[in-house]
């Protein structure tokens, strides 16, 4: 299209970047490449492990979390095996159980939350996995605890729960659940995963790295299929000096928590309907059909994300951005929405 300068809040990613520090890293380890990465990921485990309270027994890695995903469908599903999952969710679940040979059942939200009661009443013998994003992309809505303890308690111990927790920095500390004693339990319940990325707070997504948090038991299936050497040097490095600077991880939650808010009070202002989020992106209503919208607003330089794919017709998701792009998006927005006569 001949455009220079474009901005992308369609990925929901850190607009700032990396903490300096992961940089410096990064760079002080290039000149190793020549050497394998360490199989065992023993610094960044260990590091994850002491600032989060776990045994290191308790972690696994992955080539972003995408790849756990995949190792626990590969660990547990086999041909006919049954997966629940939500609609609209991150669709990576349901393509790994696909590739096995499982049986997704998936359950639509309902008032774009997790419809916990009719997603137990899709359990059966011969259900493995359940997965559950929270906060959901693409809604940002996250399950209030206390429902989903009793959900939890209401699932066969024969059934593992996965809750996705790629954008839990930005929620609340009051939506959050206790990880101790979810991976810990032995009273029955069922088992519980926990996955968490340096993609998203740490603004490492080019780097592909992300964790898991489970029983020994369950990490120990995990364990018997990750390839060797599945996290690469400058990941390692890079991931262990991130999680190390708690300044520059704060500064991002204040950036983006402003952002937001900034976002939510322009969008209001030009007659949209948004949504609550939790996450660092949220939904509008335009009021109109997504895909023009999107195809309008690409013109103008700024990429954001149609909903259409999920059955979201009107609907568009946006990542919070600099100061800057936040600004240029609602310009964007605001001439779009004139142009197709959606407000």
């Amino acid at each position: 299209m001949g455009i220079t300068g474009s901005i992308k809040l369609a990925s929901n990613e850190n607009p700032w970047g990396p903490s300096p520090k992961a940089v410096r890293a990064i760079r002080s380890e290039l000149f190793n490449l020549h050497r394998y990465p360490d199989g065992s990921c023993y610094s960044l485990v260990i590091a994850l492990a002491q600032k989060l309270g776990v045994d290191p027994m308790e972690v696994v890695l992955g080539n972003g979390s995408n790849e756990i995903i995949d190792f626990l469908v590969k660990a547990f599903v086999q041909e006919r095996d049954e997966v629940v999952t939500s609609h609209p969710s991150f669709l990576v679940y349901q393509k790994f159980v696909q590739v096995r040979g499982g049986i997704n059942y998936v359950v639509p939200l309902r008032d774009m939350q997790h419809d916990l009661p009719v997603i137990k009443e899709m359990v059966s013998d011969k259900t493995r996995l359940i997965f559950l994003d929270n906060p959901n992309n693409p809604t940002g809505t996250t399950i209030a605890p206390v429902k989903l303890y009793q959900f939890l308690s209401e699932i066969p111990e024969t059934v593992i729960v996965v809750l996705d927790e790629a954008y839990i920095d930005f929620a609340d500390k009051q939506q959050r659940v206790d990880i101790y004693s979810l991976i810990r339990n032995k009273a029955g319940r069922c088992p519980v995963v926990f996955l968490r990325t340096f993609s998203k707070v740490y603004g490492l997504a080019g780097l592909r790295i992300g964790y898991a948090l489970m029983a020994r038991e369950v990490a120990f299936c995990l364990q018997k299929v990750r390839p060797p050497f599945n996290i690469n040097q400058m990941a390692q490095v890079g991931a262990l000096a991130a999680l190390g600077d708690e300044e520059y991880y704060e500064r991002t939650l204040s950036r983006t928590r402003e952002g937001l808010g900034f976002l939510c009070r322009e969008v209001d202002h030009l007659g949209c309907k948004r949504y609550p989020s939790q996450a660092n992106f949220f939904l509008i209503d335009v009021q109109g059909n997504a895909d023009l919208l999107y195809n309008t607003m690409l013109t103008k330089g700024v990429i954001v994300r149609s909903m259409s794919a999920y059955g979201f017709e009107n609907f568009i998701r946006v990542s919070v951005g600099t100061e800057e792009e936040n600004k240029r998006f609602i310009k964007a927005l605001a001439d779009s929405l004139v142009e197709l006569k959606y407000v």
